[in-house]
């Protein structure tokens, strides 16, 4: 494998010329520069990135640590933070942790010894020792989608308690008066504000929180077909569901269909964050939708300017609004049939 010494040799310079050429060009004349660049080209020379990041302190290596890359939501994260942190020539290791602390903690490990500059951190549950094992480090750290109460740490993060409140509200005006909330894990805050959300729409509009249509589970498809399941073997059934993500939603609807009931004839279903045509075919749920693609532009935004700017940062937490967009899982409860007319 070629070095630096056999570039200098055949651009006929000092290696400290193309040390120059790889690391400041500007300093280096076109002409040599020129010279340099084709002896590199030509013997496909490759730097030694752990040998420059050691002199420079600095990998330009940003670390993507998401909970579940198979949802859509987490996609469109994963692709704006590449889109933003490749425009100022930084690249990124994308780590799927499946909501599991064990395997989070294990990559946490591995990814500070690699010495990568920053961390744009999903964590598995929103307790802050986790993030307190970055900032020990002295690494740059942004967490995205979720709050950590008790690290002093920036946020960028959807308004969940509103966009619960929003689907809440609209199925109470239809007429729904029987919701079911399919909870995502308390020990997430995301899902803590979706149900706070839940509740204080129906508290506002004089309605009894009911804690026999409150089920908890995970944000996953198979999750959100269990407790929905469960939910539809009750004698009383609810009138219109709402689903603390899209994956849950998407389970649930499952169940809700081999239970030989119509969505929304039968029952109402929304969630809190979009699912995209490609998933669907086309659009159908209501839902509060997220922007995911402008939570990790932002977030990689705040994590390049601590990492530029060391020293001068104050902890910041940037909340996004959701949108609601009706569609037609939702129906007013006058025009529905009665539930437990229908076979399941």
């Amino acid at each position: 494998m070629p070095n630096i010494r056999d570039v200098a040799t055949l651009a006929q310079v000092a290696p400290i010329t193309v040390s120059r050429v790889l690391n400041n060009p500007d300093t280096v004349s076109p002409k040599t520069r020129s010279r340099v660049e084709a002896a590199i080209a030509e013997l496909e020379y490759i730097p030694n990135q752990i040998a420059r990041s050691l002199r420079s302190n600095r990998t330009n290596t940003l670390a993507l640590v998401l909970t579940d890359i198979t949802n859509p939501f987490w996609t469109a994260v994963a692709r704006s933070v590449e889109d933003a942190a490749r425009g100022q020539s930084f690249n990124v290791i994308l780590c799927n942790t499946d909501e599991n602390e064990s395997k989070q903690n294990e990559y946490l490990s591995v990814l500070l010894r690699k010495r990568v500059d920053g961390f744009l951190f999903v964590p598995a549950r929103s307790e802050p020792d986790a993030v307190r094992s970055i900032l020990r480090q002295k690494v740059p750290v942004v967490v995205l989608d979720r709050r950590v109460p008790g690290a002093e740490v920036d946020v960028v993060r959807s308004n969940s308690e509103a966009g619960a409140y929003e689907l809440t509200r609209h199925l109470i005006t239809l007429g729904h008066r029987q919701i079911a909330m399919l909870s995502g894990p308390q020990n997430v805050s995301s899902a803590q504000e979706r149900l706070d959300g839940y509740k204080r729409a129906l508290t506002e509009a004089g309605l009894t929180v009911e804690e026999r249509w409150i089920r908890e589970g995970e944000y996953t498809v198979d999750s959100g077909y269990a407790v929905a399941g469960q939910l539809l073997l009750e004698s009383e059934l609810p009138t219109a569901l709402l689903g603390a993500n899209n994956f849950i939603a998407l389970g649930a609807m499952r169940a809700i269909r081999e239970a030989g009931l119509r969505i929304p004839d039968d029952i109402s279903v929304t969630c809190v964050d979009d699912i995209p045509d490609w998933l669907v075919g086309e659009p159908f749920l209501t839902v509060a939708a997220q922007s995911p693609y402008d939570i990790g532009i932002q977030a990689t935004k705040l994590l390049l300017r601590q990492i530029r700017e060391p020293g001068v940062h104050s902890v910041e937490e940037i909340v996004l609004p959701t949108e609601l967009i009706v569609r037609r899982s939702t129906k007013a409860v006058s025009t529905q049939a009665v539930i437990g007319e229908y076979g399941r």
